[in-house]
């Protein structure tokens, strides 16, 4: 992983911070060739503070959970001006977008402070080492006290930053969500769960609540030089700031087949023959998205729109998909 230090050596802040950004909610496979973007275009902290918000966007773009882009430019510009990251958790916890979690992970991987930062990897293997039986995300205080214990270690206060380091390789790598390696983990003898027949089981999950549905229409217009036209969405809410193509709103009520042509074409950026490209699906985390796409042809893309060609834009996964179902008429 490019963000760990060598052996013996503290981990660079700026490098811990923003990989822990990224991998909130993502896995470390999709977060590596965007964390070595950003360090090309940003080498230090004060090179990201001081970028455009949308090229901090942009560079962002496909990797979801929008808000982080924003947290992450305004976290770089408030520690710009401090001189660096503090090397202290309550110091740390006072900056834009870090919360616990976050807090722990820099103080003790880049400060070398005693403090457990617990992800879901630590997480699980607490509720397996100490059997906790009641589900998340209701548990995940009582699950979070347990994995406290672990700090008790004299390893863990020596050396914290590894300490939570292996910890997350152990949760990674064995102590796994399905199948965990338990014959060969070095913990075995003191997990309960293991001696219970119940490791594979735990942590125990609620039962999931459906996502409701919403629908919509996108419109993918293209010029006479096959630029696409895009606009920028606000910096604030959902996508903020990132850039999109003209479209519906995102409609909760009605299902697709009910959504008002003459409605639907009002919301068109300018008068084309307008072709159907199909539909496409996204999942949020409140809720899953049907849009149609609708793709055309201009002369001139009309005012107020970004002219770009298609592989140089840099979309939302939202918008990329789109995009690939209007090129599918124009193969």
């Amino acid at each position: 992983m490019p963000w760990r230090a060598p052996p013996g050596e503290f981990a660079d802040p700026y490098h811990v911070w923003l990989s822990e950004i990224m991998l909130q909610q993502t896995l470390v496979a999709a977060v590596i060739p965007y964390f070595n973007r950003f360090l090309e275009a940003f080498p230090t902290i004060a090179d990201l503070a001081a970028a455009p918000s949308e090229q901090v966007s942009g560079l962002w773009a496909g990797l979801g959970y929008y808000a982080r882009a924003r947290n992450l430019h305004e976290c770089a510009k408030r520690v710009a001006a401090m001189g660096g990251f503090p090397a202290d958790i309550g110091q740390l916890r006072a900056l834009p977008g870090i919360g616990p979690y976050t807090a722990n992970a820099i103080g003790a991987i880049a400060f070398g402070i005693p403090a457990l930062p617990v992800d879901g990897n630590i997480e699980r293997v607490a509720a397996r080492i100490f059997a906790i039986s009641d589900p998340v995300p209701g548990a995940k205080k009582q699950i979070a006290a347990a994995a406290g214990r672990f700090m008790d270690d004299r390893a863990a206060q020596a050396h914290p930053g590894d300490f939570a380091q292996a910890l997350f390789d152990l949760g990674a790598t064995i102590c796994t969500p399905k199948s965990p390696s338990c014959l060969i983990c070095p913990w075995q003898a003191g997990c309960a769960a293991h001696a219970a027949g119940i490791a594979a089981s735990l942590p125990a999950r609620a039962e999931k609540i459906s996502r409701p549905g919403r629908f919509g229409a996108v419109f993918v217009l293209f010029d006479e030089a096959g630029l696409v036209g895009l606009r920028r969405r606000a910096p604030r809410g959902m996508l903020g700031g990132m850039l999109e193509f003209p479209g519906t709103a995102w409609d909760r009520r009605a299902a697709m087949e009910a959504l008002d042509p003459d409605a639907m074409m009002q919301a068109a950026p300018a008068a084309a023959d307008w072709r159907e490209a199909g539909e496409i699906m996204h999942v949020f985390t409140h809720f899953s998205l049907r849009l149609r796409v609708l793709t055309g042809q201009t002369r001139c893309l009309p005012q107020g729109l970004i002219g770009l060609a298609p592989e140089e834009a840099e979309l939302p996964s939202l918008m990329r998909k789109a995009l690939d179902q209007a090129l599918t008429l124009r193969a």
